[in-house]
């Protein structure tokens, strides 16, 4: 068929190439028709020649015009003019005019944003030109679709595919290209560990490899071979040495890689961290350097801890580690956890819920005192909460998941720490703290404790009087509705729905005065009515 004919490139008739690349978005056959005529004759080049007068002259309306026009040219979704449009002639021309955004205040700083990638992605050793074109040329364009793309509500499903894969198919060939070389994973991994590396180039390059490695995990049929790959090549001791280095963007990349190892191939992941466990009693192990990331994370809200936790979580659960190790070696993979490691993960906890004497009415802090026995003179014996700010509070949040998850997953190991360490009367300073989500966190690990119905647990909960936080929170809550609130009541139902016995009677003797004020939920009454009916059952044995 004839091809379309389209207005000369010229200043005076930028409105109507712009109503004509508008006009075709419809009809499938008029949009071939105008790929096919802006392919030929050059005439891309020469919009983006008008671009350049457009810009130099100030030309604000000419420059708007041309901004529609591109990024009109674009959503033709055309593989033919991808070509011509992310080239070396066209590309800086074709973002300059997407800087143009007639809804922007100011133009945008794209041509900047790619001048300064492309320098800096000749740091990563590739040798075939043809490679580095590609490389070029598909960045450019995952660029420029992250920039046009709108929002998904405003176009069909499907729309532009065809940009999608042009920038999947030059991955597979980038990939396809790199495996072929076998230098240069070599190369990267070299510079990645060498001290001399700059922290610019390093940063650039552990960004490089981890698209790297997201985009080749992707393809099952090439995962397993570059997993064996990197094995060799030592990623795990790699991504340790990077996530203990202070520059937080290589530590975050790091990471990134490390979750999808976890994701993909966490026997991998695992066995290393049994090997290196048996093997090395220093702290610079890949299992503490995850947890001194999460707990020392600048920006926990942001997300960063919870990916970190999820990695923590696979590979301390026994479960996974099936895959790769025996019971016995899943046993004493945990003794060494919680004789090396554990106490890394609870430090924030200990160190935040500080048990000294002090004079009662310190405004400086805040207090948990325990009556009773820990009552010597003028003074209580207090376990106190030191910092009560959001951050810490996500922190300690954190870190209380990961430990109900312990209590959970590794029951005799945990159940022995806990006692040793009193880390549930530690654990419960927390309720006092002004952040609510904290104090539940708190709560819930004392409900996931009593949800085993151990005796052992249930005579050191009793003993340590650990009790009487949760029912003063209970007695501060009792006129709001919040979720507190439901946990704290949910916590009283279980052990009465359950018929704890040795917990019911424990409530009712040391706190029924004080919930006699909350005697309007029937939870407490039930529980009074049980431990009776236990009272008048055990009488009647012994009459």
């Amino acid at each position: 068929s004839r091809l379309m004919d389209l207005p000369t490139c010229e200043l005076h008739r930028l409105g109507e190439i712009a109503d004509l690349v508008t006009s075709v978005r419809l009809s499938c056959v008029h949009k071939e028709k105008l790929a096919l005529a802006l392919k030929n004759g050059d005439y891309i080049p020469k919009l983006l020649q008008l671009f350049q007068i457009c810009e130099n002259a100030k030309n604000t309306e000419g420059l708007h015009l041309l901004f529609d026009i591109v990024r009109g040219i674009l959503y033709l979704d055309k593989a033919i003019l991808f070509e011509v449009m992310f080239s070396d002639q066209c590309i800086l021309g074709v973002v300059g005019c997407l800087e143009y955004d007639p809804c922007l205040a100011q133009p945008g700083w794209h041509r900047e944003f790619l001048t300064k990638t492309a320098k800096l992605q000749e740091v990563i050793p590739i040798r075939d030109p043809g490679l580095r074109q590609k490389i070029r040329q598909t960045s450019r364009a995952q660029y420029i679709q992250a920039i046009i793309l709108p929002n998904p509500s405003d176009f069909e499903e499907g729309f532009l595919s065809t940009l999608n894969s042009f920038i999947s198919s030059g991955k597979e060939e980038i990939l396809h290209g790199l495996q072929k070389d076998e230098e240069f994973l070599s190369e990267v991994f070299a510079q990645l560990t060498n001290e001399a590396t700059a922290g610019e180039q390093r940063c650039e390059l552990i960004r490089f490899f981890k698209e790297f490695c997201a985009f080749s995990f992707t393809l099952p049929d090439k995962r397993d071979e570059l997993l064996q790959t990197l094995a060799k090549l030592g990623i795990l001791p790699t991504l340790e040495m990077l996530m203990g280095m202070d520059d937080l963007q290589v530590r975050s990349a790091a990471t990134d890689i490390l979750s999808y190892l976890v994701e993909f191939s966490p026997a991998m992941v695992q066995e290393f961290v049994m090997q290196e466990a048996h093997q090395s009693e220093n702290d610079t192990q890949l299992i503490i350097e995850v947890i001194k990331q999460m707990i020392c994370n600048p920006d926990p809200e942001f997300g960063g801890d919870n990916q970190l936790m999820e990695i923590l979580r696979a590979l301390i659960n026994p479960e996974k580690m099936l895959a790769i190790a025996s019971n016995l070696e899943i046993f004493e993979f945990l003794d060494i956890f919680y004789n090396r490691y554990i106490h890394v993960l609870t430090a924030p906890l200990l160190a935040d819920t500080s048990e000294e004497w002090y004079e009662i009415g310190n405004d400086n802090f805040n207090f948990f005192s325990f009556e009773g026995p820990y009552n010597p003179g003028n003074s209580n014996r207090a376990l106190i909460f030191l910092v009560d700010n959001y951050q810490t509070a996500e922190i300690l949040a954190s870190v209380l998941e990961l430990l109900s998850f312990c209590v959970e997953r590794h029951k005799y190991h945990m159940k022995i720490y806990i006692i040793n360490k009193d880390l549930l009367r530690r654990t419960l300073v927390l309720m006092k703290s002004k952040h609510k989500f904290l104090a539940l966190c708190a709560l819930r690990f004392m409900r996931r404790i009593i949800g085993l119905k151990d005796e052992l647990y249930n005579r050191y909960i009793t003993l340590g009087n650990l009790f009487e936080p949760v029912v003063n929170a209970m007695l501060d809550n009792r006129n709001r509705c919040n979720l507190l609130k439901s946990a704290l009541m949910e916590l009283f139902e279980f052990i009465q729905m359950e018929d704890i016995q040795f917990l019911i009677a424990h409530v009712v003797e040391n706190f029924s005065d004080a919930l006699e004020s909350v005697k309007y939920i029937h939870t407490f009454q039930g529980l009074k009515t049980k431990y009776e009916q236990e009272k008048d059952q055990q009488n009647e044995k012994l009459s």
